[in-house]
């Protein structure tokens, strides 16, 4: 064994990462010949240089370097990792930035690899030197682009962090979907029955707000992220309904949210507005769309026959505050699953009546399908308008007046 390890060729800067091997057992080479490291650290001001080159274009201020290890490295770095006692300075370093950062919970466990903490030190200051950025570990918060390096051949995967924009938005026409609509009969591809255009719908709430913003981000796409969504031929009124809006792999990134406003409004032409409120996270998208909501609706009514105003106000008092048993409406079977939910109505009010139409409110959960609450959806909503009526009804329009709730940290700014 011990002439087995006399073989082992180490650069000077590997042999002073490796600790518990005797001067003996090694031999110092150049580190092109180092059997640990191959010489890696010598190509990383290339590889970073190659890596600030092709994001030139792009406006970033932080960076976060990760590096998978394999191979040959991987398994040299497992037959020393029993030997470790001490660090290098470098070591120390990464350490105490990665325990400002709160990303370590233990300052002195073992199983860690630090040729890879290494690497990713190396590669993370010589970016941050050509590229005038800072490290993540350094500040909290998401890195605006992130690097994973192959430590085997050097390969690299560079992800830009999307920006989020978290906002309201208003919808005052109908027939305008949230988001965009492909075609059912081509899947987007483009067919006679879209007119060749791949969507049901000529634009969507995603569209008229998205557009405007990746023009002046000049990013590749726009996603938007709702707090639940209106039908298509609902209007969303009062203060807007809550979103956030992904730009992916924008290029500007430090974006005036005034301005991004009057571009969207203006591009809207009335049929959408925003107020945009913050710039947000990632982590807030599944914040958006796990909170709970309380939504008024305005809808009008049509019954089957005429109903007087005495007789449906009982009824719209015995639909309030109850928990209402839905299965999956027959309108939308097609394209969810056909469960039952529970969810709760508070105030119904009457605001008019006139022969066979009125006009409610309803406030209630969200998720709840009004449409459903007052026709009953044959019997598949529990209890409805048209159950306890015994007259059956339906809505035949419909609008959201005010979706309560939202991501209070940034509408109390």
């Amino acid at each position: 064994k011990n002439e087995v390890a006399m073989m082992i060729e180490l650069c000077r800067r590997c042999r002073n990462r490796v600790k518990g091997i005797s001067e003996n057992e090694v031999v110092e080479v150049p580190e092109e010949e180092c059997t640990y490291c191959c010489g890696l650290f010598l190509r990383i001001p290339e590889v970073a240089e190659e890596i600030a080159e092709r994001l030139r274009d792009y406006e970033l201020h932080t960076i976060q370097v990760g590096c998978a290890l394999r191979g040959s490295i991987r398994e040299i770095e497992s037959f020393f990792e029993e030997g470790r006692v001490e660090e290098t300075e470098v070591e120390t370093e990464v350490r105490g930035a990665e325990e400002k950062a709160g990303e370590m919970k233990d300052a002195g466990k073992k199983s860690r690899s630090w040729i890879k903490q290494e690497i990713n030190y190396e590669l993370s200051k010589k970016l941050c030197e050509l590229m005038n950025v800072e490290d993540v570990r350094r500040k909290r918060g998401v890195a605006d682009f992130t690097v994973d390096l192959d430590a085997e051949d050097l390969s690299y995967e560079i992800r830009i962090t999307p920006l989020y924009i978290y906002g309201r938005y208003v919808k005052r026409v109908r027939n305008i979907p949230q988001t965009r609509w492909l075609c059912s009969a081509c899947g987007g591809k483009g067919c006679q029955v879209c007119g060749f255009t791949g969507k049901k719908y000529p634009t969507s709430v995603e569209e008229l707000i998205g557009q405007p913003c990746l023009n002046l981000t000049k990013g590749e796409d726009a996603v938007l992220h709702g707090a639940g969504r209106e039908d298509v031929d609902a209007r969303m009124l009062g203060r807007g309904r809550p979103f956030i809006l992904e730009v992916r792999k924008p290029k500007i990134r430090s974006v005036d949210l005034r301005e991004l406003e009057r571009a969207v409004n203006d591009h809207a032409g009335g049929r959408v507005s925003v107020k945009f409120f913050a710039f947000a996270e990632p982590k807030h998208v599944s914040k958006l769309k796990t909170a709970k909501y309380r939504k008024k609706y305005r809808a009008v009514v049509e019954f089957e026959k005429e109903v007087s105003e005495e007789e449906l106000r009982r009824a719209l008092e015995e639909l309030s505050y109850r928990v209402i048993e839905q299965f999956t409406p027959e309108r939308v079977e097609h394209r969810r699953a056909n469960i039952l939910r529970k969810r709760k109505t508070y105030k119904l009010d009457l605001l008019l009546l006139r022969g066979k139409k009125a006009v409610i409110t309803v406030e209630a959960d969200s998720g709840l399908y009004i449409k459903e609450l007052v026709s009953g959806d044959r019997g598949r909503t529990k209890p409805s308008l048209s159950e306890i009526l015994n007259n059956p009804s339906r809505v035949v329009r419909l609008d959201v007046l005010d979706v309560i709730g939202g991501l209070e940290e940034f509408e109390s700014v």
